[in-house]
């Protein structure tokens, strides 16, 4: 397991604990992927994952680009279609740094 997938691992851990329900994980278009899509009450959320095993350079929470923004939001909207959805959607950002983990609902 390399470390995208240990995180990855660990969030999908911790956001089970806070009640919301795994539905898919590394879900992948030509234009962007989307690391964990998860069910929270009727909210589909679609979550990104940061994990550093150091804060030099501003840590997880600072990893995040408004361009992988832009890739993440088109693979959500693909998702969406190709699954025949219309339902409420959140983005979120889950960031870890040498275990710490911190959730942001909403995030973009």
């Amino acid at each position: 397991m390399n470390l995208g997938q240990h995180g990855e691992a660990l969030a999908q851990h911790y956001l089970s604990l806070q009640g919301l329900k795994f539905v898919a994980s590394n879900v992948r278009f030509a234009f962007g992927e989307i690391d964990l899509i998860m069910q929270h009450d009727d909210v589909l959320v679609f979550i990104e994952v940061k994990y550093r095993t150091s804060t030099h350079f501003g840590g997880a929470i600072n990893a995040l680009r408004p361009a992988q923004i832009t890739r993440i939001r088109r693979a959500a909207s693909a998702y969406l279609q190709q699954q025949q959805l219309d339902v409420i959607c959140r983005f979120d950002v889950v960031a870890i740094d040498n275990q710490h983990i911190q959730w942001l609902k909403a995030a973009f």
